[in-house]
């Protein structure tokens, strides 16, 4: 175990709608720097707010609150403040959704699915570097060189799949859908289901916010 990074003060904000994780990540940073001085948020609103107040250098953030998406802000934050540097601490797929956060302005990304030891090194790491990338989000960065789609999950899906995906979105169930593309609704609903194992998705909520997303990629 790393030993604590004595007399250095670091002002962080830790953001999640769920306390518990915020206590958590709190437990291990004061591990990691006694005399760290911490900010919590529970909404977007309140990210906004303390980073515009406060000189944070350090957010580790979700990647969803009740009142929106952290993608949406953080080209925001960075205009706030450029020095800021910026973890999503996550329970999304990393593999579905680290570039887009990458490519909005984070400086990494932790799956809240790593176990204890993994995420203090992760925060130990971001701390002396000011950026993490795990096995897997480096990978990604690599193919991404190669393959720019990485970063549009819908360029997973067909013409056909797209099509029926944006008209979900739009609020139309399967009977409305099945009447305007001349199509039977079993046929629909097989779409659907084709669409959220590629999308890597379990709702109509979740599809919405990916069409939202990267529609106009």
């Amino acid at each position: 175990m790393e030993l604590p990074i004595e007399n250095k003060e670091i002002t962080f904000l830790l953001a999640d709608d769920h306390s518990i994780v915020r206590q958590g990540m709190e437990i291990i940073i004061s591990d990691i720097i006694p005399d760290a001085k911490i900010y919590h948020a529970s909404s977007l609103q309140k990210v906004v707010e303390l980073v515009r107040s406060e000189e944070i250098e350090i957010a580790i953030m979700d990647a969803h609150f009740p009142d929106g998406n952290s993608l949406h802000i953080l080209s925001q934050m960075k205009t706030v403040n450029p020095a800021l540097k910026i973890l999503i601490f996550s329970g999304l797929e990393e593999d579905l959704h680290a570039l887009k956060f990458i490519k909005a302005g984070a400086n990494g990304y932790l799956s809240k699915l790593s176990e204890e030891e993994e995420v203090r090194e992760a925060i130990l790491h971001f701390i002396e570097n000011g950026e993490y990338f795990s096995t897997v989000s480096r990978n990604l960065l690599v193919q991404l060189v190669s393959n720019p789609d990485l970063l549009n999950p819908l360029a997973r899906l067909t013409k056909r799949e797209l099509q029926i995906a944006e008209m979900y979105a739009e609020g139309l169930g399967n009977l409305e859908i099945s009447n305007q593309l001349d199509i039977k609704q079993n046929t629909v609903s097989t779409i659907k289901k084709n669409i959220f194992e590629k999308l890597k998705i379990e709702n109509i909520v979740e599809l919405i916010d990916l069409i939202k997303t990267h529609h106009k990629l």
